[in-house]
């Protein structure tokens, strides 16, 4: 749902986040936020939003996601094209889309976020909690 919006709504919520960070740690108005979130282990609000998104597209991957989500992803290795190299490599079909409100669309922005992981957090042997762990040190750097 946060996916794609604008950038004066996401510095926004940002404000509300480092608000909430110096509330919680007690740091002063005046000291920068970057450390303290860091302490904190949160991700910037962009990061957070791609860490969501790309949990749901791996849910999708293991099948732990409601049947409506899996319907939306499909993996390049199922759409029915022929047997490439690449094909033993985790990707999904990003359906082309002609507006950009159509690329904030699950089918299309969760696809296109997990074809840009890199190839070790696309591997499907991981388990759920190293998979989120994977994916938020990737995040945090």
């Amino acid at each position: 749902m946060l996916f794609g919006i604008s950038g004066n709504l996401l510095r926004r919520l940002q404000a509300v986040q480092n608000a909430a960070a110096r509330l919680v740690t007690g740091t002063q108005r005046h000291k920068h936020i970057t450390p303290v979130l860091r302490q904190l282990h949160w991700l910037p609000v962009r990061q957070r939003i791609e860490f969501k998104l790309a949990v749901l597209v791996y849910k999708v991957l293991i099948g732990l996601s409601s049947q409506c989500l899996a319907d939306d992803c499909q993996l390049t290795s199922t759409a029915g094209r022929r047997r490439l190299r690449s094909s033993n490599v985790t990707t999904y079909e990003v359906p082309r889309t002609r507006t950009s409100l159509g690329d904030r669309l699950f089918t299309v922005a969760g696809p296109r976020l997990w074809n840009n992981l890199p190839l070790h957090l696309r591997d499907s042997e991981h388990t759920f909690l190293e998979f989120c762990r994977l994916l938020k040190t990737h995040l945090f750097c």
